[in-house]
């Protein structure tokens, strides 16, 4: 993990500072003079080679240090500690949501193969996958905010509030783990031992639950994890439709300000739970399979 960590440090570390534009001369103004832009410059370091300014970030880093705002002054982990939260909770909620209905359409589609639900499932989970996430929030918003009234459109006051962003923001995982489930349904209940549970006269219900799910599972959680890793990324189009006050929208104002410490803080903590929720995933791998064990 540590190398993997170092290696996503310097392309962001590299690509922060190949955006166009000067953030000594968004702070300064267009009125200000060159001696004043490059005033503000040696004050964050950019008058440095490159090389010497990575290995300073890699110092702060290793000190929990990410830098602090040009934007706003203040501390980037204190920045993004205040924001991180509102996008831990909606991606969590877009993913239980995901998880449970995804897991369950994909279970019954799959044991009720070429059946009518199985065709309309996978139907909509083909419409989940193809409509854009910004399009869908804003259909969600005009239906249930504006027509019916039913939920809030912005904010995140309450726990109304989080309802559309969540199916919005969920709507593509939901797609991805039905299908997935499904295919791994298919895959296990048409093995040997399956069979063998169904000829000893087990109800179907206890060859699905304890024979076929657990085994059928293991591509599904790898599916889960990654899912989770990309929707705490992912969310930014959902929180700008829903002025969710969350690390996306946090990110687009950096990248727009051009405050690299604020940009390279929220990307590289981003990639730090991607490859922590990756190593769970590993993890849980032994736990549903016996015959996978590390050592």
């Amino acid at each position: 993990m540590i190398p993997v960590i170092l290696g996503i440090s310097l392309i962001i570390f590299t690509v922060v500072r190949v955006i166009p534009g000067d953030p000594a001369y968004i702070l300064a103004g267009p009125h200000a003079t060159q001696e004043q832009m490059d005033q503000i410059r040696a004050q964050l370091g950019l008058d440095k080679h490159p090389v010497t300014q990575y290995f300073i970030f890699l110092k702060h880093l290793f000190q929990g240090d990410l830098g602090t705002s040009t934007r706003t002054g203040l501390p980037v982990i204190r920045e993004i500690m205040t924001r991180f939260p509102n996008t831990l909770v909606l991606a969590l909620a877009s993913i239980l949501l995901a998880t449970v209905f995804g897991v369950t359409i994909g279970i019954i589609a799959g044991v009720k193969q070429n059946s009518k639900f199985d065709y309309l499932s996978m139907l909509v989970a083909l419409l989940g996958l193809s409509m854009p996430v910004f399009w869908l929030g804003l259909m969600l918003m005009l239906l249930f905010s504006i027509k019916l009234g039913w939920f809030p459109a912005v904010g995140a006051d309450s726990l109304k509030h989080i309802v559309l962003p969540a199916i919005t923001l969920g709507a593509n995982s939901t797609a991805i783990i039905a299908r997935m489930t499904r295919s791994s349904m298919l895959e296990v209940i048409r093995l040997d031992y399956i069979r063998t549970a169904r000829a000893k006269g087990l109800a179907e219900k206890v060859v699905i639950s304890r024979h076929a799910l657990k085994n059928a599972l293991i591509p599904v959680v790898t599916v889960i994890g990654l899912q989770t890793g990309t929707l705490l990324g992912g969310a930014v189009l959902t929180e700008i439709v829903f002025a969710w006050p969350g690390i996306g929208r946090l990110l687009v104002e950096a990248i727009l300000s051009r405050d690299y410490p604020v940009v390279q803080g929220v990307v590289l903590l981003i990639a730090t739970v991607f490859i922590f929720v990756n190593l769970i995933v590993d993890i849980l791998y032994s736990y549903l399979d016996p015959r996978i064990r590390y050592h």
